[in-house]
């Protein structure tokens, strides 16, 4: 196992650990802002058979926004998803203030009933934000054990020459080996701590003898 390396199995499990909890939050936050959102539409005198979609549009454009602007991050287009936000997030919090200073109770501070109003579009905006990022760093994490994974029996092998084997005929066993796995003279001599020419030497003379490809075998 690489050091340093986190197991893709329990990274897997924690990732999707953290995405069913943030789900759980994203709804409650969803349907708090999406019942008052819907209530201000009505009082707003659109008809109660329509006004459930105002608050699908206002909260939708928070969602779309978010997994647009971290799929679009670092390039130039990046600012028309961050504007989109932006106006979604603000519009949300404004229209949730406002709902909640109107629909309160009259011993209930205005400034108390906003605050509260606004948390939940708050809330929606940073858990959307947080399982884009979460699963998106995890999907570049595991891109990249594998791939160092693919290359670990070869850097191995380049990593750590055989200086410490006195006997010529066991590294010409192991740079059979390597001839074998298709690696180079310069690659094998810096395997088995030996000069490429020495290498060439041993393909071009006792290389193919029997003895030579019995030990190799063996």
């Amino acid at each position: 196992m690489i050091p340093g390396a986190t197991d893709p199995r329990s990274g897997r499990i924690a990732v999707w650990t953290a995405v069913v909890g943030t789900v759980f939050i994203a709804v409650g936050a969803f349907w708090l802002s999406f019942t008052a959102l819907a209530d201000l539409a009505r009082r707003s005198g659109i008809a109660p058979t329509q006004a459930w979609a105002w608050p699908l549009i206002v909260d939708g454009i928070i969602v779309v926004g978010t997994v647009a602007v971290v799929a679009l991050a670092g390039q130039r287009g990046a600012w028309y998803p961050w504007m989109l936000l932006m106006i979604g997030a603000a519009v949300s919090v404004a229209a949730n203030s406002i709902h909640a200073v109107v629909a309160a109770d009259a011993d209930v501070l205005p400034v108390l009933a906003a605050s509260v109003a606004a948390v939940p579009p708050l809330v929606l905006l940073a858990i959307t934000h947080l399982t884009v990022v979460l699963t998106q760093r995890f999907r570049l994490r595991v891109s990249c054990t594998t791939e160092t994974s693919r290359d670990l029996s070869t850097e191995v092998v380049q990593l750590r020459p055989l200086a410490d084997v006195p006997e010529e005929g066991s590294r010409r066993s192991v740079a059979a080996l390597m001839r074998q796995r298709g690696m180079s003279n310069k690659e094998i001599a810096s395997a088995t701590g030996v000069h490429p020419s020495t290498v060439g030497r041993w393909f071009a003379g006792t290389l193919g003898t029997p003895e030579f490809q019995k030990g190799a075998t063996s």
